[in-house]
């Protein structure tokens, strides 16, 4: 150790240590910019200027070392006025608007500024600010010349796209031949941007945040991550399976869900909207890696996984979709015996109900729940639960998660005709293998996966099928892939036009169904341009029957005796529990139509809840994978921006006649790799230290 003071404080450090690092670590701030906790010192914005005890004029903190007996002074005045003269010609180049929140105008407003050189004419760079280009605004008019991202870019990431051109005052930070960032082989890490102290670098508009909210900046810093309902890591599975651990990827998805094969088949997959490669090129297909990995499964979690004992603690749950499926999973390994109670003869719930098979083969449905019952989850089938408050004279707590099952009917004049269907019966009938008969030309209203997924089935059984939506293609609900697959196997789409009264035809077993054109307006509650009817285009359409497909809702017994809204969903409380003591509920059931992943998270959020209620911590949360630190060396490609999304193939569309085959294919090894290897690794930037800010003032 080395003994040494700092502004007649005695400290004992390390050796080999800078005089601002040991300072920094015992609370004494010396103003710095240049300095970075991650980077070699630099001591380029002289700031850091000490005066030590015996030697002749001042040394820089950042790059001096300490020594045994070493007497540092670090605030005399004239520090003091050295460092305000250096602000002051610092500022001199800058625009007016340094950022309030950026490590200059904090450094800036601890030192002070003073008038200093009344006859100097401070010389302005006018440099154009590049804004045009993925992820990151560049204004080197408010470059400090500090270094750091030249410094994070070559030595941290080695990726060496950024670096100082010209000399003396004419001295700037570009990239070589000042090319196009996606041209240099920039890899958008946004290192640069992380360290960069005077706001020349900063987010796009549309992906900055507040650096106070944590929460916030971690979402926003990694997208895929945060806009995921249940928060699964997906930056850190596609980062092994770019390192080809393909057993550690599932496992890192495992610890979030039981139903990971199904959701790399089925999931809306937000992550990819939010992905912030689809602002270089296209978003990466975490979808389809995660189903991937799926497929690549030996089984080895299965030793990992840990059984609380038993709580002699009884759980029951009121339905088998995702979200019953998830709580009864997440519960049962807290040591809580779970009973799952299903209406239909099999569980799944809509999964199974809704969801056809050409999406997701009953297969990979079954073996994911016969994994949640091989944990010890009783699922009782047939049993249809109109009293909750009976359950609990042999359980301790219950979960409702009975979904939304009744369908939407639009207020139309004729909406009532027998040959008007429910697309979510339909659907019914046509996954539990029923024969339909529906004549050869129907019509399905609606713009939702629910109306994609009835189309193209009907499609399946030789039926000339027809969507009708009264929006534009671009603002349907249903997702990119499903309507592209749809109209790729031949459904029929009537965007812009809306059916407003339903008659039977003069025909025999026909329906007449009067519709009208539509125009996009003002946008509406939703951000969607809100239709409006055209006058005088009405038109009739002709048809054996018509589905409506425009939405779901819940069907709550008023047994139940629970709060309801509106939309007839259950009220709860945010840790999802009911008015009455011991009932809780979630899913579709209270927010409403969601997705499979959306329902996923209420059952973590139902199983957390319930534990806590029965005496538990509510940590539900296992560890497969050992946490391990990622190579924050990134190297150098300069084709790496230009990289496209490898598209997932499908089945032809020969093989998809009068039969419901999986449409979508696996990727291979050297496919999937390649996808993971085109992450822009965001999650890097939240592994570099916060650079040493100014103490607050103390308030008087």
């Amino acid at each position: 150790m080395i003994n040494l003071t700092i502004d007649n404080k005695k400290i004992s450090a390390k050796e080999n240590k800078t005089i601002l690092e040991v300072a920094l670590e015992n609370d004494i701030y010396i103003p710095n910019l240049c300095f970075h906790p991650d980077l070699k010192p630099e001591s380029a914005c002289r700031l850091c200027t000490v005066e030590i005890e015996g030697r002749r004029g001042i040394s820089t903190a950042c790059d001096t070392q300490i020594h045994e007996g070493m007497v540092v002074k670090t605030k005399t005045d004239k520090l003091q006025n050295h460092r305000k003269n250096l602000i002051w010609l610092t500022l001199s180049e800058l625009p007016k608007d340094v950022p309030l929140n950026s490590q200059l105008k904090k450094v800036v407003e601890y030192i002070g500024t003073k008038e200093l050189l009344s006859n100097y004419a401070p010389k302005e760079k006018n440099l154009p600010i590049l804004s045009d280009e993925p992820l990151f605004v560049r204004d080197m008019n408010k470059c400090i010349l500090c270094g750091r991202c030249v410094s994070i870019c070559q030595e941290a990431r080695e990726t060496g796209v950024i670096g100082f051109a010209n000399r003396g005052i004419d001295s700037i930070i570009t990239t070589a031949e000042d090319k196009p960032l996606a041209e240099s082989g920039c890899k958008f890490c946004l290192a640069c941007v992380e360290v960069c102290p005077s706001g020349a670098l900063t987010d796009v508009p549309s992906r900055q945040f507040d650096e106070s909210n944590k929460i916030e900046r971690e979402k926003k810093i990694v997208p895929c991550k945060g806009s995921c309902p249940a928060g699964t890591n997906a930056a850190h599975y596609i980062r092994l399976i770019s390192e080809e651990k393909y057993q550690d990827a599932y496992e890192v998805n495992k610890e979030i869900s039981p139903l990971v094969a199904v959701l790399g088949r089925v999931c809306f997959h937000p992550c990819e909207t939010d992905c912030k490669r689809n602002d270089v090129t296209d978003p990466i297909s975490i979808r389809a890696l995660k189903r991937f990995v799926a497929e690549k499964d030996n089984g080895r979690w299965k030793d990992k996984l840990k059984i609380a004992p038993n709580t002699n603690k009884k759980v029951a749950i009121i339905g088998s979709g995702p979200a019953g499926l998830t709580a009864g999973w997440f519960l049962r390994t807290k040591g809580h015996s779970v009973t799952i109670f299903e209406a239909d003869e099999k569980p799944g719930g809509m999964m199974r109900t809704a969801i056809p098979k050409y999406r997701l083969p009953r297969e990979i449905l079954d073996s994911e729940i016969k994994e949640i019952e091989n944990i010890g989850v009783k699922i009782e089938l047939n049993k249809r639960i109109i009293y909750p408050d009976k359950l609990l004279e042999n359980f301790d707590a219950v979960y409702i998660a009975i979904g939304t099952s009744d369908t939407m009917t639009m207020r139309v004049p004729g909406n009532d005709n027998p040959k008007v269907i429910d697309g979510l019966s339909l659907l019914r009938s046509i996954n539990n293998d029923e024969k339909i008969d529906v004549g050869k030309k129907i019509g399905v209203v609606g713009g939702g996966n629910v109306a994609m997924d009835v189309a193209r089935c009907l499609l399946r059984e030789g039926i000339d099928t027809t969507v009708i939506y009264r929006r534009s293609r671009e603002q349907m609900p249903a997702t990119y892939e499903e309507i592209e697959e749809a109209m790729n196997e031949g459904v029929n789409f009537k965007f812009l036009n809306n059916p407003i009264e339903i008659n039977d035809s003069n025909k025999k077993d026909k329906l007449d169904v009067k519709c009208i054109k539509m125009k996009l307006g003002e946008p509406d509650s939703s951000g969607r341009k809100r239709p409006i009817p055209i006058e005088g285009s009405e038109y009739d359409w002709e048809l054996d029957k018509l589905v409506m497909a425009i939405g779901q809702k819940s069907d709550v017994p008023d047994e139940y005796g629970l709060e309801k809204d509106k939309w007839n969903n259950i009220k709860t409380n945010d840790d999802l529990s009911t008015k009455k003591k011991g009932v809780f509920a979630g899913g579709d059931v209270v927010s409403g139509p969601a997705s499979v992943i959306e329902a996923i998270n209420f059952g973590r959020i139902g199983a957390s809840s319930i534990d806590k209620y029965l005496g538990g911590n509510g940590n539900i949360d296992q560890n497969f994978v050992e946490k391990d630190e990622p190579n924050t060396c990134l190297g150098r490609d300069i084709k790496f921006a230009g990289k496209k999304r490898k598209p997932v193939k499908t089945i032809p569309l020969k093989d998809r006649e009068h039969n419901y085959k999986e449409v979508e294919l696996n990727f291979d090894e050297s496919v999937a790799k390649g996808e993971a290897d085109r992450c822009l690794t965001c999650q890097l930037r939240l592994k570099i230290s916060k650079a040493p800010f100014p103490p607050k003032k103390k308030e008087k």
